[in-house]
């Protein structure tokens, strides 16, 4: 089975769907689910299902093979394709809940974005075959009515977050730059590229090594020092909050003085020397601002979200949703001509 993919269309949320080609006979009008006890058919969740794997088939299918959807790549006990599954019937929940409270935040489709709407669900009917809108229950009515839902989705997350806090202060963003040297306690690359572990003999002469290494590096230069040691100078940013870099090290760059070098930092099974390059990297810490910003911001949609769905049942038939097989693969048909212009256009 094979898809023919056009640009995404991005306009307040709406979104183009992949042009897909294969076949499938499934009971698309059988119900699904229920919201408030109103009857939902498989026609949608399947669409948007199929539509999200055959995203992820290009990729998955050629790297993890024909068995991926049926396969626990993660671990967690549960298919690929039920795991997509899951997602898609969840996400089918909080549409349905976003699209109920509408009103409420003074969120409707625009003219503009209701003729768009249109356009695409035109474009994707005719550029697809026959057999493949019967495969995806694809007809106009579905088509629209999943870009109507997402878009709605994506204007109700705006509304939202308009609702959490963005204030932010220079203490809480503040971001700091850094350079360091790592260096690992138990391998090394020999002149043959090969790789070796150190022996206990060799690890207390490294010990001293990076010692040396560390001393000269305060004395004169970090990029000088491990130009002569051979090491290599990386950089960094970090804030008091950092969720990434190692705890010990955070605390040990805290320490240092502008300019300062510190002596080896043991993590793990690595040195580090580091160096504070500036305690207050303006453009880092606006960049820190914005996540900071971005993450009050997702934690307030996720939390008004669950109080809306509290106010409403949604139930799923385990069974007829179970109908629903990723039992064929989808293949992206690229166009030369849309190729080139893409590559120009960079």
């Amino acid at each position: 089975m094979r898809i023919k993919k056009f640009a995404a269309l991005l306009m307040s949320g709406v979104m183009a769907a992949s042009m897909l080609m294969g076949c499938g006979s499934l009971d698309k009008d059988a119900v699904v689910a229920t919201f408030d006890g109103e009857e939902i058919s498989l026609r949608l969740p399947n669409f948007a299902a199929r539509l999200q794997q055959a995203g992820y088939d290009d990729f998955y299918v050629a790297y993890f093979g024909p068995e991926v959807w049926s396969s626990d790549l993660s671990g967690s006990g549960i298919s690929m394709e039920n795991s997509l599954k899951l997602e898609v019937m969840s996400a089918m929940e909080d549409m349905h809940v976003l699209q109920k409270h509408a009103d409420e935040y003074q969120v409707e489709l625009t003219q503009e974005e209701q003729t768009t709407i249109k356009e695409v669900v035109s474009d994707f009917m005719t550029s697809n075959s026959q057999e493949a809108l019967e495969a995806f229950g694809a007809d106009e009515k579905t088509v629209g009515d999943y870009l109507t839902l997402v878009t709605i989705q994506n204007k109700m997350y705006q509304a939202i977050i308009e609702g959490a806090d963005t204030e932010v202060s220079e203490e809480e963003a503040k971001t700091s730059s850094y350079s360091y040297v790592l260096i690992s306690k138990q391998t090394y690359t020999d002149e043959e590229g090969n790789s070796k572990e150190y022996t206990e003999e060799e690890k207390e002469e490294l010990s001293k090594k990076v010692k040396s290494f560390a001393d000269k590096a305060k004395e004169e230069d970090l990029e000088h020092a491990a130009e002569e040691y051979q090491y290599t100078v990386s950089n960094g940013t970090f804030h008091k909050e950092d969720r990434v870099l190692d705890e010990t090290l955070v605390e040990a760059l805290e320490k240092l003085e502008e300019g300062e070098v510190s002596g080896p930092v043991e993590v793990g099974t690595n040195y580090y020397v580091l160096r504070l390059d500036e305690e207050l990297n303006e453009a880092a810490t606006e960049e820190t601002k914005k996540e900071i910003v971005k993450d009050r911001q997702n934690a307030h949609y996720q939390k008004i979200l669950g109080e809306l769905k509290e106010k409403h049942k949604w139930e799923v038939r385990d069974k007829v949703w179970a109908t629903v097989a990723f039992d064929n693969f989808f293949t992206s048909v690229v166009e030369t001509e849309e190729v080139e212009s893409t590559q120009s256009e960079e």
